[in-house]
């Protein structure tokens, strides 16, 4: 008794608490499964990397986790301004640059009227609010295999089929029900006294939505432009109906590259040009990660 008493005397810097062990076995499991996690992912990553830096004769020898004796990078050279992807020997660039004008309107159409629908939907709730909202959601869940059919039935009686706009359409309604998701969620949790004390000042609906809204927006916009730029980058399915012989994205020239076969099969040209490909959804994760991470802890897809 005494014995704690003088304890709870002591001054908080003198009550020194003993540490923990450093090596628990909890942390021991934590440890192992990141580290399994990352050779699940990392292990196939090297052995792309390699393999694509290597000539034929030493990919022959069948060992493809062995470093490369006499690293060359032809391969690259002719993923990107070479390879043959059907009766054209052009490389990977013509797709490449087919992917940036798909994406780069089709993330910022998505984002804008998402952000408005999820704006309207959380303060302002116009009559059937409730009843779009559960459409745009159901259409979330709806398999894109299925919309098919009447997406190019409808794009080919408006003259959008095989087109730039027409590929730029149909990635707009896949993703405008994530969209509208993920900003509606977001501004539900904002607090309502804001909304109310803009419309007390004689704020209307675009006036507080570009400025109040918008400003606290930074968290959910990068979740969403994240999300999109991958799920628009990576697409192959919507790209090859949809987008026609001369608006072919990265993805579909990364196919017609593989499957291209003349004569001896180019593993390292087909290495470099599936890295080619990913380099633009690896290098947003790689640079922006954080900001993803931050946009979910703030609310972005909470509800």
């Amino acid at each position: 008794m005494k014995r704690d008493c003088d304890l709870a005397v002591l001054p908080p810097a003198a009550r020194v608490r003993p540490r923990k062990p450093l090596l628990t076995p909890a942390r021991l499991g934590i440890y192992a499964f990141l580290l399994t996690a990352a050779l699940f992912f990392l292990v196939p990553l090297y052995v792309m990397l390699v393999t694509s830096v290597k000539p034929m004769a030493e990919i022959r020898l069948g060992n493809i986790f062995a470093l490369p004796l006499a690293p060359t990078f032809e391969p690259w050279r002719n993923a990107w301004q070479a390879a043959c992807t059907g009766l054209e020997c052009e490389g990977i660039r013509g797709g490449f640059w087919n992917s940036v004008k798909i994406t780069v309107p089709s993330v910022l159409l998505s984002i804008a009227i998402g952000a408005v629908n999820g704006y309207a939907l959380s303060f302002w709730r116009p009559r059937g609010a409730n009843a779009l909202f559960a459409v745009l959601m159901i259409g979330a869940f709806v398999p894109g295999q299925v919309l098919l059919y009447p997406l190019v039935r409808a794009l080919a009686a408006a003259g959008l089929y095989s087109s730039l706009p027409g590929i730029v359409l149909v990635h707009l309604v896949f993703g405008m029900p994530m969209m509208t998701l993920l900003f509606r969620n977001y501004y539900a949790a904002l607090p309502q006294e804001l909304f109310m004390a803009a419309r007390i000042d004689g704020g209307g609906f675009w006036r507080i939505f570009y400025s109040l809204m918008l400003p606290m927006s930074a968290p959910v916009m990068a979740v969403a432009a994240i999300m999109q730029v991958t799920n628009i980058w990576n697409d192959f399915l919507l790209g090859l109906v949809f987008a026609g012989s001369d608006n072919l994205p990265m993805t579909v020239q990364l196919n017609n590259i593989i499957n291209t076969t003349t004569g001896e099969r180019l593993y390292n040209v087909n290495m470099a040009a599936t890295l080619l490909t990913s380099l633009v959804p690896l290098a947003l994760y790689f640079f922006s990660g954080r900001w993803f991470v931050r946009g979910i802890a703030s609310g972005a897809v909470k509800g």
